[in-house]
């Protein structure tokens, strides 16, 4: 029989993240503490975190940029308009719905505005001083946006 050298957690981490996840969820289960692959494990809840804030900040924009382009071209208005601010205030609504993940929102919803605006004003083709210079509605407002009551 041919034995294969040991495989270490963190070249584990660097092969297959699934495995690693799957070994440490496995260590933590069994209170295995010491042979956690702290470093990792670290840069890797570092990495969820980062990804979990950018896709709250990634819906926002695209939530805003939607109601914009609804409040402000109703003559424009599509079923595909209105899905997609039913789709990203659902999943906004999920990601935000409390603790760090609404926080955040709420601290970047002034820069997230921005970026709806610079997107609204390239998919419409209005001018930048067609929308309101800052955000006029709260989170709560855009996460209760409703286009089928507009």
């Amino acid at each position: 029989m041919i034995r294969q050298p040991d495989v270490t957690l963190a070249d584990l981490y660097e092969s297959d993240e699934t495995a690693w996840l799957d070994a440490t969820a496995d260590l933590i289960r069994r209170g295995a503490y010491r042979e956690l692959d702290y470093a990792h494990l670290e840069e890797y809840l570092t990495d969820m975190a980062r990804r979990d804030r950018r896709e709250v900040e990634s819906r926002l924009v695209v939530l805003i940029a939607h109601i914009l382009k609804w409040v402000y071209q109703p003559d424009q208005r599509t079923r595909g308009w209105q899905g997609t601010i039913v789709e990203q205030r659902q999943e906004l609504s999920r990601l935000a719905a409390r603790g760090v993940l609404r926080k955040h929102a709420e601290a970047v919803l002034a820069e997230m505005y921005a970026e709806g605006v610079e997107r609204a004003v390239a998919e419409t083709g209005l001018p930048a001083q067609s929308f309101p210079a800052g955000c006029p509605h709260s989170l709560e407002q855009l996460l209760s946006f409703d286009p089928a009551a507009e």
